[in-house]
């Protein structure tokens, strides 16, 4: 399974993903599920992908080739006007991957070789977008009732966003916000794992600001995650005692 989210502020983007994978609790590996493409002083274009793994690679390989493709041989990644067509093309794209393999292996692979994806980036000129992409290849937009997108493994670390999202928080509350909710996430279900992917991208800057990669020995995180333990235990102590006697 996989965990990641992208979340929209009024500064820009703010980018978490887990890069675990396996096929059983006993063949677990370390693989990135972000990729980054950009343009210097003109676009960036990131996507994190979640589903079976061999389709998520495919499409994102793919990818890839577009961006080294010559002018001769139509839109690529990196020349696409708008946001919004970068997020059609990378749609058809997944969906004709699924479709590909899931024709190869029969009725075996109906269902198996699913994937998402979340599209963020900006383009010169134009505001910062975050979309969901499914596998049907449609997709739909951030917008100031969905302000962030989660996929894969999203039910344990979505209440704590939904609690804490602020479109005008910063840039550092909004990434420990994102750990909070990767930790409950991680303390929930072993399919997800450090390490973790943190990328910011600030509004009409096409460099990321912010990168790193949180290993499991990461003091910040340790901290975090010790520290959001105590806060609940504190909270759970301090609501009104329930009583079995009658009023």
């Amino acid at each position: 399974m996989t965990y990641c989210v992208g979340m929209i502020l009024d500064q820009g983007l703010v980018l978490m993903s887990d890069t675990r994978t396996n096929s059983g609790v006993d063949n677990i590996s370390v693989f990135s599920k972000m990729s980054t493409w950009r343009v210097p002083g003109e676009r960036i274009i990131s996507v994190m992908t979640a589903g079976n793994l061999a389709t998520t690679q495919s499409v994102i390989s793919q990818l890839e080739e577009r961006t080294k493709a010559p002018e001769d041989r139509g839109n690529s990644l990196l020349r696409a006007p708008t946001m919004f067509q970068v997020a059609s093309e990378i749609g058809k794209l997944l969906r004709a991957t699924i479709q590909e393999t899931q024709d190869e292996n029969g009725a075996r692979g109906k269902g198996r070789f699913t994937a998402s994806i979340i599209l963020a980036g900006q383009i010169a000129g134009m505001e910062p977008r975050l979309f969901m992409i499914y596998p049907e290849g449609n997709f739909i937009e951030a917008s100031f009732d969905t302000p962030f997108f989660q996929i894969g493994e999203t039910k344990y670390g979505r209440p704590i966003i939904l609690r804490g999202y602020d479109k005008t928080m910063s840039f550092e509350d909004a990434a420990k916000l994102l750990m909070v909710s990767f930790d409950s996430t991680l303390k929930a279900n072993l399919s997800v794992g450090l390490p973790l992917d943190l990328m910011v991208v600030e509004r009409d800057n096409y460099e990321p600001i912010h990168e790193r990669r949180i290993h499991a020995d990461d003091e910040y995180f340790q901290s975090i995650s010790s520290r959001w333990g105590d806060a609940l235990r504190t909270a759970f102590h301090s609501l009104p005692d329930y009583s079995f006697k009658s009023e």
